[in-house]
């Protein structure tokens, strides 16, 4: 089977100046250094096009926000954005008004969605202008820029076959995946 590797980015989005909506940028700055040295790393401001240039050509997106849903400051939500659409509300932070939300859902109607997106979202409490991160998203960034270290890992061991699928080389039994050997692939989910 021929593969070649998967254009893997991590995006930290927000607002630095702005309290708890520097949390997705600033696990991006944990994050220097600390990956493969292929995983392109970017902060943004989180504005839609930006976004939206960034998905091109990606094969794995990994993309961290701040959000406010009145859940208590420091929960995290994991969100397998190729499976359930954003919640338009969830990410409302944004100065641009088209934030977020609204770019990977308008990546997904134009088939620009990469095939493996998950979106981290930190629940912040405060949003002032020069106010630091509140000791719960502190904790929170931490805690996410360790959830990827790892799941970037395990990321890093796909691979894109040439007909556009990206598979996972696993040495556990995967037939139940449709692979045709033991220990060849998994499939992993595909957003288009």
């Amino acid at each position: 089977m021929s593969s070649a590797r998967c254009r893997q980015i991590v995006l930290g989005i927000g607002n630095a100046e702005r309290g708890d909506d520097a949390a997705g940028r600033t696990v991006a700055r944990l994050l220097q250094g600390r990956l493969p040295d292929d995983v392109e790393i970017a902060e943004l401001e989180g504005e839609a096009m930006e976004l939206l240039a960034r998905f091109e050509g990606v094969d794995a997106a990994f993309l961290i926000d701040a959000c406010w849903s009145g859940a208590p400051a420091g929960t995290i939500r994991r969100l397998d954005a190729n499976v359930t659409p954003l919640q338009q509300g969830l990410f409302s932070l944004s100065t641009h008004g088209f934030g977020l939300a609204e770019a990977v859902e308008l990546a997904r109607v134009l088939t620009q969605l990469p095939p493996y997106c998950v979106v981290y979202a930190i629940e912040g409490a405060s949003f002032e202008t020069g106010a630091p991160l509140s000791q719960a998203v502190a904790v929170a960034v931490a805690d996410v820029a360790a959830r990827l270290r790892t799941e970037i890992g395990d990321a890093d061991t796909m691979a894109l076959r040439h007909d556009g699928q990206i598979i996972r080389e696993d040495s556990s039994d995967n037939q139940a995946d449709g692979c045709a050997e033991p220990g060849a692939c998994a499939t992993v989910r595909r957003g288009r």
